[in-house]
Protein backbone atom coordinates (compact mmCIF):
# COMPACT_ATOMS: atom_id res chain seq x y z
CA UNK A 1 0.00 0.00 0.00
CA UNK A 2 1.11 3.28 -1.18
CA UNK A 3 0.67 5.81 1.49
CA UNK A 4 0.20 9.81 0.10
CA UNK A 5 -0.17 12.92 1.34
CA UNK A 6 -1.09 15.89 -0.42
CA UNK A 7 0.18 19.16 -0.21
CA UNK A 8 -2.72 21.74 -1.39
CA UNK A 9 -6.68 20.80 -1.25
CA UNK A 10 -7.75 23.34 -3.97
CA UNK A 11 -9.24 21.69 -7.57
CA UNK A 12 -6.39 19.80 -8.08
CA UNK A 13 -6.13 18.16 -4.39
CA UNK A 14 -9.60 17.38 -4.65
CA UNK A 15 -9.28 15.61 -7.75
CA UNK A 16 -6.30 14.08 -7.11
CA UNK A 17 -7.99 12.49 -3.68
CA UNK A 18 -10.63 11.12 -4.90
CA UNK A 19 -8.67 9.28 -7.14
CA UNK A 20 -6.34 8.01 -5.20
CA UNK A 21 -9.51 6.48 -3.11
CA UNK A 22 -10.41 4.55 -6.04
CA UNK A 23 -7.12 2.64 -6.39
CA UNK A 24 -6.79 -0.31 -4.56
CA UNK A 25 -2.72 0.42 -3.66
CA UNK A 26 -3.86 3.82 -2.57
CA UNK A 27 -4.17 5.34 0.85
CA UNK A 28 -4.01 9.17 1.65
CA UNK A 29 -3.08 9.80 5.10
CA UNK A 30 -3.00 13.01 5.33
CA UNK A 31 -3.93 16.77 3.73
CA UNK A 32 -1.29 19.64 4.03
CA UNK A 33 -3.44 23.05 3.69
CA UNK A 34 -3.13 25.89 6.40
CA UNK A 35 -6.53 26.30 5.90
CA UNK A 36 -7.67 23.73 8.74
CA UNK A 37 -11.06 24.72 9.15
CA UNK A 38 -12.35 24.98 5.51
CA UNK A 39 -10.26 21.71 4.76
CA UNK A 40 -11.68 19.84 7.33
CA UNK A 41 -15.53 20.97 6.32
CA UNK A 42 -14.59 20.28 2.87
CA UNK A 43 -13.13 16.56 4.06
CA UNK A 44 -16.26 16.22 6.21
CA UNK A 45 -18.91 17.07 3.13
CA UNK A 46 -17.60 14.25 1.24
CA UNK A 47 -16.83 11.54 3.91
CA UNK A 48 -13.60 11.38 3.85
CA UNK A 49 -11.97 10.84 7.36
CA UNK A 50 -8.12 12.56 6.53
CA UNK A 51 -6.62 14.58 8.82
CA UNK A 52 -5.35 17.97 7.98
CA UNK A 53 -1.47 19.35 8.70
CA UNK A 54 -0.95 23.43 8.41
CA UNK A 55 2.43 22.74 7.08
CA UNK A 56 4.68 19.95 5.19
CA UNK A 57 6.63 19.62 8.78
CA UNK A 58 4.12 18.77 10.54
CA UNK A 59 2.81 15.83 8.47
CA UNK A 60 6.14 14.80 8.07
CA UNK A 61 6.11 14.13 11.92
CA UNK A 62 2.54 12.62 12.59
CA UNK A 63 2.45 10.58 9.39
CA UNK A 64 3.89 7.30 7.61
CA UNK A 65 3.87 8.32 4.04
CA UNK A 66 6.03 7.92 0.73
CA UNK A 67 4.60 9.73 -1.33
CA UNK A 68 4.29 13.73 -1.33
CA UNK A 69 1.48 14.75 -4.08
CA UNK A 70 2.36 18.72 -4.90
CA UNK A 71 -0.90 20.57 -5.30
CA UNK A 72 -0.05 24.00 -4.54
CA UNK A 73 0.79 27.34 -6.92
CA UNK A 74 3.28 26.97 -9.29
CA UNK A 75 5.44 29.29 -7.83
CA UNK A 76 5.36 26.99 -4.49
CA UNK A 77 6.49 23.88 -6.53
CA UNK A 78 9.98 24.09 -6.22
CA UNK A 79 10.66 25.05 -2.75
CA UNK A 80 8.37 22.14 -1.15
CA UNK A 81 9.67 19.25 -3.34
CA UNK A 82 13.18 20.25 -2.43
CA UNK A 83 11.93 19.87 1.28
CA UNK A 84 10.01 15.98 0.67
CA UNK A 85 13.13 15.15 -1.44
CA UNK A 86 15.58 15.81 1.71
CA UNK A 87 12.97 14.14 3.61
CA UNK A 88 13.11 11.21 1.32
CA UNK A 89 9.97 10.98 0.07
CA UNK A 90 8.71 10.23 -3.88
CA UNK A 91 6.97 13.20 -5.42
CA UNK A 92 4.26 13.80 -7.82
CA UNK A 93 4.05 17.06 -8.33
CA UNK A 94 0.86 19.07 -10.81
CA UNK A 95 2.16 20.62 -13.80
CA UNK A 96 3.72 23.07 -14.75
CA UNK A 97 6.98 21.53 -13.15
CA UNK A 98 8.35 25.57 -12.11
CA UNK A 99 7.73 28.46 -13.30
CA UNK A 100 11.69 29.05 -13.87
CA UNK A 101 13.44 26.60 -15.65
CA UNK A 102 16.30 27.30 -12.96
CA UNK A 103 13.70 26.26 -10.86
CA UNK A 104 12.73 23.17 -12.57
CA UNK A 105 16.35 21.94 -12.89
CA UNK A 106 17.12 22.02 -9.08
CA UNK A 107 13.68 20.00 -8.75
CA UNK A 108 14.95 17.23 -11.05
CA UNK A 109 18.87 17.29 -9.29
CA UNK A 110 17.19 16.85 -6.08
CA UNK A 111 14.88 14.00 -6.90
CA UNK A 112 18.01 12.54 -8.93
CA UNK A 113 20.68 13.09 -5.50
CA UNK A 114 17.67 11.69 -3.76
CA UNK A 115 17.26 8.47 -5.73
CA UNK A 116 13.48 8.60 -5.27
CA UNK A 117 10.67 9.09 -8.21
CA UNK A 118 9.26 12.24 -9.68
CA UNK A 119 6.40 12.66 -12.24
CA UNK A 120 4.40 15.72 -13.10
CA UNK A 121 0.94 16.16 -13.83
CA UNK A 122 1.16 16.06 -17.43
CA UNK A 123 -1.96 14.46 -17.62
CA UNK A 124 -3.10 14.65 -21.49
CA UNK A 125 -0.44 12.09 -22.36
CA UNK A 126 -2.45 9.52 -19.97
CA UNK A 127 -5.90 10.88 -21.71
CA UNK A 128 -7.37 8.43 -23.88
CA UNK A 129 -8.09 9.73 -26.98
CA UNK A 130 -4.20 11.05 -27.09
CA UNK A 131 -2.83 7.64 -26.08
CA UNK A 132 -4.91 6.48 -29.11
CA UNK A 133 -3.30 9.56 -31.00
CA UNK A 134 0.23 8.99 -29.96
CA UNK A 135 -0.55 4.83 -30.94
CA UNK A 136 -1.65 5.90 -34.37
CA UNK A 137 1.34 7.85 -35.10
CA UNK A 138 3.96 5.55 -33.79
CA UNK A 139 2.75 2.62 -35.76
CA UNK A 140 1.92 4.77 -38.73
CA UNK A 141 -0.87 2.33 -39.34
CA UNK A 142 -2.48 5.29 -41.67
CA UNK A 143 0.82 6.79 -42.75
CA UNK A 144 3.00 9.47 -42.33
CA UNK A 145 1.81 12.27 -40.06
CA UNK A 146 1.17 15.58 -42.47
CA UNK A 147 -0.43 17.74 -40.21
CA UNK A 148 -1.59 18.44 -36.61
CA UNK A 149 -3.60 21.24 -35.27
CA UNK A 150 -4.38 21.25 -31.55
CA UNK A 151 -6.74 23.49 -29.31
CA UNK A 152 -7.56 23.94 -26.01
CA UNK A 153 -9.84 26.39 -24.73
CA UNK A 154 -11.60 27.96 -21.94
CA UNK A 155 -13.32 30.66 -19.70
CA UNK A 156 -10.77 32.55 -17.12
CA UNK A 157 -10.39 30.25 -14.30
CA UNK A 158 -12.41 31.68 -11.19
CA UNK A 159 -11.58 28.18 -8.91
CA UNK A 160 -8.36 28.99 -7.52
CA UNK A 161 -7.37 29.56 -4.25
CA UNK A 162 -6.90 32.66 -3.46
CA UNK A 163 -7.15 33.29 -7.54
CA UNK A 164 -3.10 32.72 -7.99
CA UNK A 165 -4.16 31.59 -11.29
CA UNK A 166 -5.08 35.03 -12.39
CA UNK A 167 -1.63 36.28 -11.02
CA UNK A 168 0.67 36.55 -13.94
CA UNK A 169 3.54 36.91 -11.56
CA UNK A 170 2.47 33.02 -9.92
CA UNK A 171 1.08 31.52 -13.03
CA UNK A 172 2.25 33.35 -16.17
CA UNK A 173 -1.24 32.79 -17.73
CA UNK A 174 -2.95 30.42 -20.18
CA UNK A 175 0.33 30.17 -21.62
CA UNK A 176 2.08 28.29 -19.13
CA UNK A 177 -0.81 26.45 -17.02
CA UNK A 178 -3.34 25.77 -19.77
CA UNK A 179 -1.17 25.52 -23.32
CA UNK A 180 1.77 23.87 -22.10
CA UNK A 181 -0.86 20.48 -21.96
CA UNK A 182 -0.47 20.28 -25.56
CA UNK A 183 2.94 22.05 -25.98
CA UNK A 184 3.73 18.88 -23.83
CA UNK A 185 2.16 16.48 -25.71
CA UNK A 186 3.72 17.91 -28.78
CA UNK A 187 7.22 17.00 -27.62
CA UNK A 188 6.34 13.63 -26.58
CA UNK A 189 4.54 12.58 -29.72
CA UNK A 190 7.34 14.20 -32.05
CA UNK A 191 10.25 15.56 -30.28
CA UNK A 192 11.60 19.07 -29.61
CA UNK A 193 10.96 21.60 -32.15
CA UNK A 194 13.38 23.45 -33.92
CA UNK A 195 11.99 26.06 -33.32
CA UNK A 196 8.68 28.38 -32.68
CA UNK A 197 6.78 31.08 -33.73
CA UNK A 198 4.29 32.46 -31.21
CA UNK A 199 1.53 35.09 -31.33
CA UNK A 200 -0.22 36.00 -27.61
CA UNK A 201 -2.25 38.49 -26.09
CA UNK A 202 -1.61 39.65 -22.72
CA UNK A 203 -4.08 41.52 -20.29
CA UNK A 204 -3.48 41.93 -16.56
CA UNK A 205 -3.76 38.03 -15.66
CA UNK A 206 -0.94 37.42 -18.17
CA UNK A 207 -0.73 35.77 -21.78
CA UNK A 208 -4.40 34.90 -21.79
CA UNK A 209 -4.26 33.89 -25.25
CA UNK A 210 -1.16 31.91 -27.55
CA UNK A 211 -1.09 30.52 -30.76
CA UNK A 212 2.12 28.83 -32.34
CA UNK A 213 3.49 27.22 -35.12
CA UNK A 214 6.00 24.46 -34.34
CA UNK A 215 8.94 23.09 -36.72
CA UNK A 216 9.16 19.55 -36.66
CA UNK A 217 10.47 18.43 -40.23
CA UNK A 218 8.26 18.36 -42.64
CA UNK A 219 4.61 18.09 -40.63
CA UNK A 220 2.98 21.00 -39.69
CA UNK A 221 2.06 21.73 -36.52
CA UNK A 222 0.13 23.95 -34.63
CA UNK A 223 -1.63 24.84 -30.98
CA UNK A 224 -3.49 27.30 -29.43
CA UNK A 225 -4.90 27.79 -25.96
CA UNK A 226 -6.43 30.51 -24.60
CA UNK A 227 -8.69 31.29 -21.14
CA UNK A 228 -10.13 34.38 -22.01
CA UNK A 229 -13.87 33.09 -23.28
CA UNK A 230 -16.38 34.11 -22.43
CA UNK A 231 -17.97 32.53 -18.41
CA UNK A 232 -20.12 30.26 -19.16
CA UNK A 233 -17.84 28.83 -22.13
CA UNK A 234 -16.76 25.61 -19.99
CA UNK A 235 -13.80 23.57 -22.09
CA UNK A 236 -12.99 22.28 -25.18
CA UNK A 237 -10.18 20.37 -25.94
CA UNK A 238 -9.02 20.07 -29.46
CA UNK A 239 -7.14 18.20 -32.09
CA UNK A 240 -7.21 17.68 -35.82
CA UNK A 241 -4.52 15.16 -37.39
CA UNK A 242 -4.50 14.21 -40.84
CA UNK A 243 -2.03 11.02 -42.26
CA UNK A 244 -1.35 9.57 -45.54
CA UNK A 245 -4.16 7.80 -45.80
CA UNK A 246 -6.38 8.52 -42.70
CA UNK A 247 -7.96 11.82 -40.44
CA UNK A 248 -8.26 11.81 -37.04
CA UNK A 249 -10.52 14.40 -35.37
CA UNK A 250 -11.31 15.12 -31.66
CA UNK A 251 -13.58 17.13 -29.85
CA UNK A 252 -14.10 16.61 -25.98
CA UNK A 253 -17.49 18.23 -26.69
CA UNK A 254 -18.87 15.88 -29.44
CA UNK A 255 -20.12 12.48 -28.58
CA UNK A 256 -18.39 10.44 -30.01
CA UNK A 257 -15.39 12.20 -28.67
CA UNK A 258 -12.54 10.89 -31.59
CA UNK A 259 -13.78 10.10 -35.24
CA UNK A 260 -10.79 8.28 -37.94
CA UNK A 261 -12.17 8.55 -41.77
CA UNK A 262 -9.73 6.10 -43.16
CA UNK A 263 -8.98 5.34 -47.11
CA UNK A 264 -12.23 5.48 -48.52
CA UNK A 265 -14.22 4.25 -45.97
CA UNK A 266 -17.09 6.31 -43.76
CA UNK A 267 -16.02 8.32 -40.88
CA UNK A 268 -16.27 6.08 -37.59
CA UNK A 269 -15.48 6.24 -33.44
CA UNK A 270 -12.11 5.34 -32.74
CA UNK A 271 -11.45 2.37 -30.13
CA UNK A 272 -9.93 3.95 -27.32
CA UNK A 273 -7.59 2.48 -24.68
CA UNK A 274 -9.12 1.84 -21.13
CA UNK A 275 -7.35 0.94 -17.28
CA UNK A 276 -6.78 -2.60 -16.95
CA UNK A 277 -7.92 -2.07 -13.56
CA UNK A 278 -11.34 -0.55 -14.70
CA UNK A 279 -13.49 -0.66 -12.22
CA UNK A 280 -17.44 -1.58 -12.35
CA UNK A 281 -18.06 0.00 -9.34
CA UNK A 282 -16.47 3.27 -10.19
CA UNK A 283 -16.75 3.18 -14.12
CA UNK A 284 -19.05 6.32 -14.66
CA UNK A 285 -16.02 7.97 -12.21
CA UNK A 286 -12.97 7.25 -13.95
CA UNK A 287 -14.82 8.10 -17.03
CA UNK A 288 -15.01 11.51 -15.71
CA UNK A 289 -11.79 11.72 -14.30
CA UNK A 290 -10.02 9.76 -17.25
CA UNK A 291 -6.14 11.10 -17.85
CA UNK A 292 -6.05 12.35 -14.19
CA UNK A 293 -6.81 8.31 -13.07
CA UNK A 294 -4.92 7.11 -15.20
CA UNK A 295 -1.43 9.00 -14.82
CA UNK A 296 -1.97 8.65 -10.65
CA UNK A 297 -2.79 4.67 -11.43
CA UNK A 298 0.09 4.84 -13.23
CA UNK A 299 2.37 6.71 -10.80
CA UNK A 300 0.92 4.40 -7.78
CA UNK A 301 2.09 1.69 -10.06
CA UNK A 302 5.38 2.61 -10.22
CA UNK A 303 6.10 3.47 -6.61
CA UNK A 304 4.59 -0.11 -5.58
CA UNK A 305 6.57 -2.29 -7.75
CA UNK A 306 9.59 -0.60 -7.44
CA UNK A 307 9.66 0.96 -11.54
CA UNK A 308 11.45 4.27 -12.83
CA UNK A 309 9.10 6.68 -13.87
CA UNK A 310 8.88 6.71 -17.51
CA UNK A 311 6.23 8.62 -18.85
CA UNK A 312 5.76 12.40 -17.41
CA UNK A 313 9.05 12.49 -16.00
CA UNK A 314 10.65 15.49 -14.56
CA UNK A 315 13.17 15.94 -17.24
CA UNK A 316 10.33 15.84 -19.66
CA UNK A 317 8.59 18.42 -17.85
CA UNK A 318 11.68 20.63 -17.90
CA UNK A 319 12.00 20.30 -21.67
CA UNK A 320 8.16 21.07 -22.21
CA UNK A 321 8.42 23.98 -20.10
CA UNK A 322 11.48 25.37 -21.92
CA UNK A 323 9.14 25.06 -24.95
CA UNK A 324 6.84 27.22 -23.65
CA UNK A 325 8.99 29.93 -22.35
CA UNK A 326 10.16 29.81 -26.00
CA UNK A 327 6.91 30.40 -27.08
CA UNK A 328 6.58 32.93 -24.66
CA UNK A 329 9.56 35.18 -25.76
CA UNK A 330 8.64 34.48 -29.35
CA UNK A 331 5.14 36.58 -28.99
CA UNK A 332 7.27 39.12 -26.91
CA UNK A 333 9.44 39.56 -29.59
CA UNK A 334 7.64 38.63 -32.53
CA UNK A 335 10.48 36.67 -33.88
CA UNK A 336 11.17 33.03 -34.15
CA UNK A 337 12.75 31.54 -31.77
CA UNK A 338 15.61 28.73 -32.40
CA UNK A 339 15.03 25.66 -29.55
CA UNK A 340 18.16 24.48 -28.25
CA UNK A 341 18.69 21.20 -28.90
Amino acid sequence: MTNIVIIGFGFMGVTHASVYRMLPNARVVGIVDPRIEEVTASLAERGWNIPVFPNYASAAADCDFSVADICLPTDLHRDIALEAFADGRHVFCEKPIALTLDSANEITEAAREAGRQLMIGHCIRFWPEYVELKRVVDSREHGRLLSLSMSRRTARPGYSVGDWVNQPERCLGAALDLHIHDTDFLTYLLGVPDSVVSRGIRDGTGWSSIATQYHFGDAIVTADGAWNYPQHWGLQMRFSAVFERAAMDFDSRSNPTLTVTADDKPTVPANLPKSAVWSAAYSDEIASLSGYYHELDYFVDCIEFGNPVAVSTGQQAVVSLRVVLAEIESAVSGKQIDINQ
